[in-house]
């Protein structure tokens, strides 16, 4: 099982260099910068195993969806079945990954990949997406001008924390559930 999200990040560029911190002052930025465009990222968890994975693509379409399902299902390749846990955005469905690929690789792929969709408006009961928290607030925050220095910085908090993988302990019942989320399942009665 593995948590699939997506979400966009501007290349955001200095365009002075900031000042250096001094004793009882910390870096000083512009206000002014130069923007460079958006890259997308989708995030790959495995929670159970407490890993993660960072794809950086330039658009964010039906096409790189496919890409990284086809991705999962090689890294994943042992596996009879990957069932990945997505919000339901337009790309997110089998039929992208036959614009994407061949109609024989497109069904062989589509025949490992168990699709499971978060409700609407939970989203936030996606793991990858508490991924995005976290790797935002680690190393997003700060302004990164170019593609390569986006990846070279992902890339090291990734491995940082995959090194010490901690399993998510998810506490949300499905008593909770039923709760939280009543007005979105109403309860039919037989």
């Amino acid at each position: 099982m593995v948590c699939f999200d997506e979400s966009p990040e501007q290349l955001i560029e200095e365009v002075r260099q900031p000042l250096p911190p001094e004793p009882g002052q910390p870096a000083r930025y512009d206000v002014e910068y130069k923007r460079n465009g958006v890259r997308n990222l989708l995030m790959i968890s495995e929670p159970r195993r407490g890993t993660r994975e960072v794809l950086v693509t330039t658009t964010r379409n039906k096409i790189d969806f496919a890409h990284a399902m086809n991705h999962l299902v090689q890294a994943y390749a042992s596996a009879e079945v990957i069932r990945v846990v997505l919000d339901n955005l337009n790309t997110h469905k089998i039929a992208s990954l036959y614009e994407a690929f061949p109609p024989d690789e497109a069904r062989a792929l589509a025949k490992k990949l168990e699709l499971h969709y978060t409700p609407k408006h939970g989203s936030w009961l996606n793991i990858a997406e508490i991924e995005f928290a976290v790797l935002s607030n680690m190393c997003l925050k700060q302004r990164l001008g170019n593609e390569e220095t986006l990846k070279r910085v992902i890339a090291a908090n990734v491995a940082e924390r995959n090194r010490r993988p901690e399993p998510v302990k998810w506490r949300f019942t499905t008593n909770d559930a039923r709760t939280k989320l009543r007005r979105l399942y109403p309860i039919v009665s037989s």
